[in-house]
């Protein structure tokens, strides 16, 4: 996959009939979404049939399950993610045709044409940020449009078309997508090497940062002072002339935060922004969360929003789908689910989740994203497994990859156990929840960790957790 680099993109409504290909993805069917409510005709396709396609459909977008030439009908612009390989028949089609191919982040472009630009960017916790500024925007009555990588869980909508003047985006750095926005406020939540697949080296995917922050159209950068690499990113930036706002707890920040409290689920902390003092509450965990919310305050109030209002946004936040996702409770054993993908991201969600199992153990399900994040990244990996009491380890979702050989999720499993973790090493993926559910006691919480299709774990092993499970039963087994 290459580095996309930015292109010219006409108003929506030039667009004519637009096609998307993968469609079904919380990104792409956002923006389908919003592209059909501005009066567009809409069409999309993808591999599999699933609820984001009937919901497509119930809105007027005809879809289609599986690839095909003839899909594209009378399409004069076709949408691909950059998942989509150059054979695609229906991508092949359109070039055939010479009809218009935008990148997905060329076609949110397109959407924000008119509006104030917050470009959520950072190596973890864009889309809880993007959530959270979202919500705490609307709820301090921007009323802003808004494309989130994941579903909010409160209304299980990725996508809005607001009435306000300010467009929120989740703004992916993975393959240069984020230097695509027309970006105002730009918010960076940290740096840390990641996608080299992409950028090659550290030193390549740090500059598309600078490259980010830097350009014409941004006003402010919002950055976390506590993160290292997005400390010395605001460093850079505020010698080139953009004006730099920081969040975090040391002395340094505009937005500060203090005396932290978690429980259970739950997150508080002081927050102080000059003059303006008040308690943060969030229902979501960890202090990673307190930093996305920090973020998400200060492009509030850099667009001028009430600073009580806004914190009452931050308490409603109920969080985005495959964020520390609450999947089920059966047997006494509580299932969470998360996207956690990066060794920093997994060490984040495995501090968490400490902090709400209690007296029972933490069981960890970890799949490995890409063999070359895996090759990378296989002791980093294996480090933050040995957080949890279990590990249990599957092999690796190569999703755009190809397999390697040599490389599968037993890499990782052997590095979880030179950290001094307890591994089980469950090669296919539809034996975990069976294996899951007889290491699991009465008090455990499990969580399922990856960026693939681990996600459906989970619910299955709700299933096979009945309501007579005891501890004394999963204990002996």
């Amino acid at each position: 996959m290459a580095l996309r680099e930015p292109v010219e993109v006409a108003a929506p409504e030039q667009l004519g009939p637009i096609h998307f290909i993968a469609i079904g993805g919380a990104g792409m069917s956002g923006i389908a979404q919003l592209f059909r409510q501005r009066g567009s005709q809409v069409s999309g396709s993808d591999q599999v049939d699933s609820a984001a396609l009937r919901q497509l459909a119930t809105q007027g977008i005809q879809t289609h399950v599986g690839h095909d030439a003839d899909q594209l009908g009378q399409a004069s612009t076709v949408v691909v993610s950059s998942a989509i390989r150059d054979d695609n028949p229906e991508l092949v089609e359109a070039r055939a045709r010479g009809l218009t191919v935008l990148h997905r982040s060329a076609a949110l472009a397109a959407l924000m044409t008119g509006h104030r630009g917050v470009s959520i960017a950072g190596t973890h916790g864009k889309t809880t940020t993007t959530g959270m500024t979202a919500v705490m925007l609307d709820v301090a009555g921007a009323d802003p449009s808004y494309v989130i990588g994941s579903p909010l869980a409160s209304s299980g909508v990725s996508a809005h078309l607001g009435g306000g003047d300010v467009f929120v985006v989740e703004a992916d750095e993975s393959d240069g997508s984020f230097l695509q926005y027309p970006t105002e406020v730009a918010v960076v939540t940290n740096v840390e090497a990641d996608h080299l697949d992409n950028w090659d080296t550290p030193e390549a995917y740090y500059a598309g940062f600078v490259r980010f922050a830097t350009q014409p159209s941004v006003r402010v950068l919002v950055v976390n002072s506590d993160d290292a690499g997005a400390a010395e990113l605001a460093t850079m930036v505020e010698a080139r002339g953009t004006r730099v706002v920081r969040y975090g707890t040391g002395d340094e920040a505009d937005v500060r935060l203090s005396e932290m409290d978690f429980e259970g689920t739950h997150a508080s902390a002081r927050l102080q922004c000059g003059s303006s003092d008040g308690r943060i509450e969030l229902k979501v965990p960890g202090r990673y969360n307190l930093e996305n919310a920090a973020a998400a305050y200060a492009a509030g109030r850099e667009l001028g929003l009430d600073h009580d209002r806004l914190l009452a946004g931050a308490a409603s936040f109920t969080g985005t789908l495959r964020r520390f996702q609450l999947v089920g409770e059966r047997g006494g054993v509580r299932v969470y689910d998360d996207y956690a993908h990066h060794p920093s991201e997994l060490r984040a969600a495995l501090t968490a989740a400490r902090r709400a199992v209690g007296a029972g153990r933490l069981i960890a399900c970890f799949q490995p994203h890409l063999y070359s994040r895996t090759v990378e990244f296989a002791d980093d990996f294996g480090q933050a497994l040995a957080l949890a009491d279990v590990a249990v380890v599957t092999d690796v979702y190569g999703a755009r990859e190809d397999p390697v050989p040599g490389v599968s999720g037993q890499l990782v499993a052997d590095a979880a156990r030179a950290a001094g973790a307890q591994v089980h090493y469950v090669a296919d993926k539809r034996d975990l929840p069976a294996a899951l559910a007889d290491l699991a006691a009465d008090g455990d919480l499990v969580m399922t960790l990856g960026a693939g299709d681990v996600t459906i774990v989970g619910p299955l092993l709700v299933d096979q957790l009945g309501p007579s499970a005891t501890t004394s039963e999963r204990a002996g087994s």
